[in-house]
């Protein structure tokens, strides 16, 4: 998959979880986390990621996929909570390809 593809459907989801967000329905997970506020998707953001260590632990390909999924899903419920697009870590992203760790870690300490 090419990254213009990968953009297109994290920006996809993004739009239909600020529309859940602007126009919350009783049936709406998204809603309703946005419902029970920041804490609550933090929580749900911690979890997800919890459980991919778990499932990166156990190796199974198809539960790294699946866990990879549901957080990459509640980490854009967070940016929304923010209004921050997924495009803002798209260009941290690209700001900081070619760079080693070492030396975008130090970037930020300057």
């Amino acid at each position: 998959m090419n990254d213009e593809r990968s953009e297109d459907i994290l920006d996809a989801v993004y739009r239909v979880i600020r529309e859940r967000r602007q126009n919350p329905t009783e049936k709406s997970y998204v809603a309703s986390l946005y419902y029970k506020g920041l804490d609550k998707i933090l929580g749900k953001v911690g979890e997800e990621a919890t459980e991919l260590a778990v499932a990166g632990k156990g190796g199974d390909p198809e539960e790294i996929v699946y866990e990879a999924a549901d957080l990459f899903f509640h980490v854009l419920v967070l940016l929304g909570h923010y209004d921050l697009p997924p495009e803002r870590i798209y260009a941290e992203l690209r700001r900081r390809f070619g760079m080693s760790g070492i030396e975008e870690k130090q970037s930020r300490n300057k």
